[in-house]
């Protein structure tokens, strides 16, 4: 039994396609009467549609976020992944805010400290997964020697608020001095009105 042979082709010399050579001279016709080749990506696109394509495909446009100009089949790309705009995240405190501020809040951030409720020392934030995985729960010996010593100045500062308490509390003091003087004033004028009421009722008896 006989094998047919495989068709030859031969190239478009307008579209670069192969084409069965039996039928080459008519799809050269047809492909130059209809197709185009875009100027920017290659692409053989219908003449009626090549401005459609231009504009959907390749006509510059701008980010709505940074307001950059580009070619719109990159826009996508550009606002997930390069936008200084785009919206992320904060590592240590998930907070959304702006790519272009990220480094300098994260910087800031990542120094806030947090209580380790193993060994009892605060980490900081940026520090805090390492610290995880390589803590062993042990206080640490300046934590301990800081609780001591809060804890045996509790009683001393105890005493001294109630020492200030009880000064607060006294009456201001009178010295002796100025006691003996009011007193030797106040009898003084007793004496006097005495003596004056006495003449007078003398005067009194005589008339």
């Amino acid at each position: 039994m006989a094998v047919a042979s495989e068709e030859t082709t031969s190239i478009c010399n307008h579209c670069g396609r192969h084409i069965p050579s039996s039928n080459i001279d008519l799809h050269s016709v047809h492909c130059v009467r209809n197709l185009e080749k875009c100027k920017i990506c290659g692409d053989m696109v219908p003449k009626r549609h090549a401005e459609e394509h231009f504009l959907n495909t390749h006509a510059p446009v701008s980010c709505s976020l940074c307001s950059e100009t580009m070619e719109r089949d990159i826009l996508a790309i550009h606002k997930g992944e390069n936008c200084p705009q785009r919206i992320v995240t904060c590592e240590f405190c998930e907070f959304p805010l702006p790519a272009i501020d990220l480094a300098e809040h994260q910087e800031v951030c990542g120094n806030r400290t947090e209580l380790c409720h193993l060994c009892r020392r605060y980490i900081r934030l940026r520090e805090r997964y390492s610290h995880e995985n390589n803590c062993k729960g042990v206080v640490a010996a300046d934590n301990i020697a800081e609780s001591s010593r809060d804890v045996g100045a509790a009683p001393e500062r105890d005493h001294q608020a109630r020492d200030r308490d009880a000064r607060r509390r006294q009456p201001p003091e009178f010295s002796t001095r100025r006691l003996i003087f009011t007193i030797a004033i106040t009898g003084i004028a007793v004496l006097l009105g005495s003596l004056f009421l006495q003449r007078k009722a003398e005067s009194n008896v005589v008339h």
